[in-house]
C-alpha cells in the first residue's frame, strides 16, 4: 500500500478560525498561535498556497495579528458561518491551486477543524492534521476529535515533521531559510 508523502508541489495549508475572540478560551493558546505562525512562515518559504477561514467574524473578530502579520501577500481569507471550512470559496480555492494534500491547523479541534477535515477527506483530498497547531476550548474534546479524523483517513503529524518532510534534504536551499524558524520554535521564543 502506497504511503502518502508530502511534497511542496502537492501540498497547501489551511488555517482554521484562529480568531481574536476565540483565542483566549483555547487550551495553550500561545503555543497554538506560535505553531500556526510557524506553519505560515514555512509555507511562505516553500511557496505553498495558504488560505485562512474565519468563523462568524461579526461576533468572533478576525484572525489574530500574530498570524496575519506573516501571511503571504494575497492570501485569501474566507468568512463563514458553517462550522466546516469547506465552504464554496475554499473548495474553489482548493480546485484552483490543484493541491491534493491539505495541512490543517487551527481551532476548534472538535468543531471546525474536525468538520473541515471530514469534508476535505470526503472530497478526495488527503488531510494532514498538524496536531501541535490544533487546539480547542475543552481539553477532553481534542483527542476524540483527532481520533475521529485519523479513523476517517487523516494523517496526524506535527509542525517540524511536516517541514522536514517537505524539505527532504538539508541541501535544499530553503532548509537554511526554515532552520531559524525551526530553532525559534524549539526554543519557545
Amino acid at each position: 500500500m502506497p504511503i502518502a508523502r508530502l511534497t511542496p508541489e502537492s501540498t497547501c495549508l489551511l488555517v482554521i478560525d484562529v480568531q481574536q475572540r476565540l483565542i483566549d478560551t483555547m487550551i495553550d493558546a500561545d503555543r497554538l498561535i506560535e505553531r500556526c505562525r510557524f506553519l505560515v512562515q514555512c509555507a511562505g518559504v516553500l511557496e505553498l498556497p495558504v488560505a485562512v477561514t474565519e468563523q462568524y467574524v461579526k461576533g468572533l473578530g478576525h484572525t489574530v495579528s500574530a498570524v496575519t502579520d506573516v501571511l503571504p501577500v494575497d492570501t485569501p481569507v474566507f468568512e463563514k458561518t458553517r462550522f466546516s471550512g469547506c465552504v464554496d470559496g475554499v473548495r474553489n480555492w482548493l480546485d484552483g491551486v490543484g493541491r491534493r494534500h491539505v495541512l490543517l491547523c487551527g481551532i476548534e479541534a472538535q468543531v471546525c477543524v474536525l468538520q473541515t477535515g471530514l469534508d476535505l477527506l470526503a472530497s478526495g483530498r488527503l488531510v494532514f492534521a498538524v496536531l501541535d497547531a490544533i487546539s480547542g476550548g475543552e481539553a477532553d474534546q481534542i483527542a476524540p476529535a483527532v481520533a475521529r479524523l485519523q479513523g476517517a483517513g487523516a494523517v496526524v503529524t506535527g509542525c517540524t515533521s511536516v517541514i522536514y518532510e517537505l524539505l527532504r534534504d538539508a541541501g535544499d536551499p530553503r532548509f537554511h531559510e526554515c532552520l531559524p524558524l525551526i530553532k525559534t520554535l524549539r526554543s519557545g521564543k
